[in-house]
């Protein structure tokens, strides 16, 4: 491969970003994914071996690269050079572009350089509400703008660039893009657009409206005047909660809205190209997963948002907690705190919200632990591993290990990770208006459970919509267990053993969260009803209920690659699902959704692979 930028140069360098393609955001994540450093080869008992070195803070690091693998890495740092000559000339001839009017204001991109950004993203799979961008750029003039709000790597600025490069030629020639900055004001905005109105552009794209302090306050402006003048508008902004607000009181009844926080199952899988349900629980909730070497250390960097707990905290921080923070205290000058003020002001409501979504978690690994970890799930557990044919696999583990001691020990380190040092305290009018905040956000769904005895007793439990969060701080809460001196005494075998147990059932118990998060968000409403089913002595994991038709199906969700008879025990309960039928209609279906190949059971029991039935499910109502 040639150096692409010198193969384009012409006469007038500095125009060359002007009249040729450089894409310097993805040249820059090439050149990052290349191993830096140099090739050694050493003779070692007399034979060649190639060794990789850098500088590391001073010092030399060196991997040994094996033979199969020499041509690649040799290519790769070849090419590594490259790209760097490359992005040092393609800085030295272009430059950023300058305001069109007053220095406060944000510059705006038009024509061919609107046109090279938008490749780099064309070249990605669009999200499943693309289409509802370019249904309003091509719709009927309407005094109404498109808002796309969202945490932090959900896709809004690519949406934006997608649907820039998607425009027809002659529409594109009409179009402007912004990138705003912090420290503008609205008003030097409306003074660009106005300009460019008058120069006869019609396609306005804004990206990071929201850094803008007093965009809140006066965003009404861009549909009421330029909206109504027949300019289409697409807005985003990273402080998903100050357009939430915006759409609530200054923008209200003039927008269309896009969320992109919530990405499903199905649109993870297509976005990243996987087909692993574990992925999602592990990773999911950004667009950023999956795609570098977790064992790379030289990759461990934040865009891996959910690597682990550090790294999740730190989203945590800069997309959720900041994101509340920023919108409240720009909105009304600070007076839609209300009961937060206190903690505003003490310095502390960070911490409070990073304290509501661990309490959350906490609930949901108690939960994990006293349902299903303690549950006759463990006795049969303890069952097969002692009747396993393969005597290197038989182990009477679970005999020896004192399971109501790990369990009520392990609920106490949970307890005593939640209690923080306050100046103010955490009450629980503060939490209540966090998880009001947080429901805006999209970052946390309702599921509700129907029981047995009595619609008095109904409920709903909190979900976490984005699941790398959830199982990042669940997987921390559980590993904080080995740091307890009784728990250590334990041999290896036996901790791992139990420990792999316990976020084995997290991991189940995430799986039934997903599917009945992704199968809820698209069937209700649409004359159906999903739910739990809970009964004394167990429970349905998902009921779907079809009210036109008074029929129901009933699916156990299980976090398993085998068919096992165990898993249907709910499922082939006479009484239970004659009380069922009593309640919601004739049960038309049972099934197991499971992560194995699709099957039939002796007793009638359908298996589904849980990845193609979410994918059947997103199907059927896209």
């Amino acid at each position: 491969m040639g150096d692409f930028l010198s193969d384009y140069y012409c006469a007038d360098e500095h125009d060359y970003f002007a009249e040729n393609y450089f894409d310097r955001e993805a040249a820059l994540r090439e050149f990052e994914s290349l191993p830096k450093g140099y090739i050694s080869n050493k003779v070692i008992g007399g034979k060649v071996r190639h060794y990789l070195q850098w500088n590391d803070g001073g010092k030399i690091r060196s991997r040994y690269i094996k033979d199969s693998e020499y041509e690649d890495v040799k290519a790769q740092i070849a090419r590594r050079k490259e790209l760097a000559e490359s992005l040092r000339k393609y800085a030295a001839v272009v430059q950023e572009p300058q305001p069109l009017e007053y220095g406060s204001a944000p510059g705006a991109l038009t024509g061919m350089r609107l046109q090279n950004i938008a490749a780099g993203p064309m070249k990605l799979k669009t999200r499943d509400c693309f289409a509802d961008i370019e249904k309003y750029i091509y719709g009927p003039v309407s005094p109404r703008i498109m808002v796309i709000y969202g945490l932090r790597r959900t896709g809004k600025t690519t949406l934006l660039l997608q649907a820039v490069g998607h425009m027809k030629t002659e529409d594109m020639a009409k179009a402007f893009y912004i990138k705003a900055r912090k420290g503008q004001t609205m008003a030097g905005l409306y003074r660009d657009i106005d300009r460019l109105y008058g120069s006869g552009y019609r396609y306005g794209f804004i990206d990071e409206i929201t850094f803008i302090d007093d965009f809140v306050d006066t965003a009404g402006v861009l549909a009421d005047i330029y909206a109504a003048m027949g300019m289409k508008l697409v807005i985003s902004g990273t402080d998903s909660l100050g357009l939430w607000l915006a759409g609530q009181n200054e923008l209200y009844d003039r927008t269309y809205t896009i969320h992109t926080t919530r990405i499903s199952y199905a649109e993870h899988a297509k976005l990243l190209n996987t087909e692993d349900v574990d992925d999602y629980i592990r990773f999911g909730g950004t667009l950023r997963a999956g795609e570098y070497d977790f064992d790379d250390p030289e990759l461990r960097d934040e865009s891996i948002s959910f690597r682990d707990d550090e790294s999740t905290r730190r989203y945590i921080d800069t997309a959720i907690c900041m994101n509340i923070q920023h919108s409240l205290k720009c909105y009304e000058s600070g007076t839609r705190f209300l009961h937060l003020q206190e903690l505003y002001e003490a310095g502390e409501l960070a911490n409070a919200i990073n304290r509501v979504i661990e309490d959350m978690n906490h609930r949901f690994v108690l939960s994990v632990l006293q349902n299903d970890f303690v549950s006759a799930d463990f006795a049969l557990a303890r069952k097969n591993l002692l009747r396993e044919k393969n005597p290197a696999l038989r182990t009477d583990i679970l005999e020896k290990v004192d399971l109501a001691t790990i369990t009520a020990r392990l609920m106490e380190v949970i307890h005593v990770k939640n209690k923080h040092d306050t100046g103010v305290g955490l009450k629980p009018v503060h939490a209540a208006e966090i998880r009001d905040y947080l429901s805006a956000l999209d970052l946390i769904d309702n599921v509700p459970v129907r029981y047995a005895y009595g619609a008095e007793a109904d409920a709903d439990e909190v979900i976490i919509t984005q699941p790398g969060i959830r199982y990042c701080q669940a997987e921390a809460l559980v590993w904080s267990l080995g740091k307890d001196t009784l728990f250590a005494a334990l041999s290896e075998t036996e901790k791992d053993y139990v420990i792999g147990r316990i976020l084995e059932e997290v991991k189940g118990r995430m799986l039934e969260e997903i599917v009945l998060a992704d199968v809820r968000r698209a069937l209700t409403g649409r004359r159906y009803d999903v739910f739990r089913y809970r009964f004394h002595g167990g429970e349905i994991d998902m009921v779907i209920y079809d009210s036109l038709a008074n029929t129901c199906r009933l699916y156990e969700i299980k976090h398993a690659v085998k068919p096992v008879i165990e898993q249907c025990r709910h499922l082939l309960n006479e009484q239970e699902c004659a009380r069922i039928e009593l309640l919601f209609g004739k049960i038309t279906d049972k099934a197991i959704i499971y992560r194995g190949e699709k099957c039939r059971n002796d007793q009638g029991i359908e298996y589904l692979n849980a990845s193609n039935f979410l994918r059947d499910v997103a199907g059927a109502v896209g």
